[in-house]
């Protein structure tokens, strides 16, 4: 890892469909993180595509056509176009973009984090872990990656994989050093005070449990497809490897925001060599009973 990586969490207001301007806002705030010097900037889950709402009221059997139609139409390949416009931003910028989408893997569909910079695509990473509303739409994937990058070891868990622990694990027995947590989440009450009181003891248990880096950001305004509503309140936060919030979000409820921070290598070493750090604790030939 760098001495010092300067990151930006940013949640934006993405429209379901919409993959053009959505990639034109990304690029927007791209151009405002290198301002800022960053070197990555976190978007939210779907980012890129935009998330598809899932709390019908009315014909279900009706939403559930149509609302299946427009997923499959508006998912991207991976390369491919979106994929592509990105890596551009990128190069352009150069910066480290994370940023989400709905998968075309042929026959089926996946909610997708990519991770590109001035080379190219460096990573993707599918959802492992589907919650009951978005089960309709794609599929699990397989066990997460680790990507070395100038920048350091990096790794995702999309939104409800933070709430398993398996999945950040998998991703610290990789030696990762920077989890980038993206969500799109709408926990009572609809704030960002609300969602990071709901994901934040998530995200720092999966923190300190591994001695990892963490950023977290979520998906933020009012989403509206096949006849569906619904309403995000954005937040972020970044968590040190001790567990510890180290910045937070500043913005207001439903709004876009960019938070920036840095991350210093100098945490992540002191934090691994404390006799706190949980991990060198595992005895995994004890474990073999959790995997039945």
């Amino acid at each position: 890892m760098l001495d010092t990586v300067r990151v930006a969490a940013t949640a934006i207001d993405s429209r379901p469909g919409q993959t053009g301007s959505n990639l034109d806002t990304i690029e927007s705030w791209c151009s405002q993180a290198a301002a800022e010097r960053a070197n990555l900037v976190l978007f939210p889950e779907l980012s890129i595509t935009g998330f598809v709402p899932n709390h019908p009221v009315g014909d279900h059997d009706r939403w559930l056509r149509e609302a299946l139609l427009g997923a499959r139409k508006m998912a991207e390949r991976i390369p491919g176009p979106a994929v592509t416009r990105l890596e551009g931003i990128a190069k352009a910028a150069d910066i480290y973009i994370a940023a989400g989408l709905l998968e075309d893997a042929g026959n089926t569909l996946h909610n997708t984090h990519v991770l590109v910079g001035p080379e190219g695509l460096v990573g993707k990473w599918r959802k492992m872990h589907v919650p009951m509303f978005e089960m309709p739409f794609y599929n699990g994937g397989q066990a997460p990656d680790v990507v070395e990058t100038p920048l350091g070891r990096i790794g995702v868990n999309i939104c409800f994989d933070a709430l398993i622990p398996e999945s950040t694990r998998l991703l610290a027995l990789q030696n990762v050093e920077i989890v980038l947590f993206p969500f799109a989440a709408d926990p009572p009450p609809c704030t960002p005070e609300g969602w990071a009181d709901w994901a934040g003891p998530a995200v720092k248990a999966r923190c300190v449990e591994n001695g990892v880096f963490g950023i977290a950001c979520n998906y933020t305004g009012e989403v509206t497809f096949a006849g569906v509503d619904q309403r995000f309140p954005g937040g972020g936060f970044v968590v040190d490897p001790r567990g510890q919030v180290q910045a937070r979000w500043g913005g207001a409820a439903a709004k876009t925001y960019m938070l920036l921070t840095e991350l210093r290598r100098e945490v992540l070493i002191t934090a691994r060599s404390e006799p706190e750090y949980l991990f060198r604790f595992r005895r995994p030939e004890l474990y073999g009973a959790l995997a039945k």
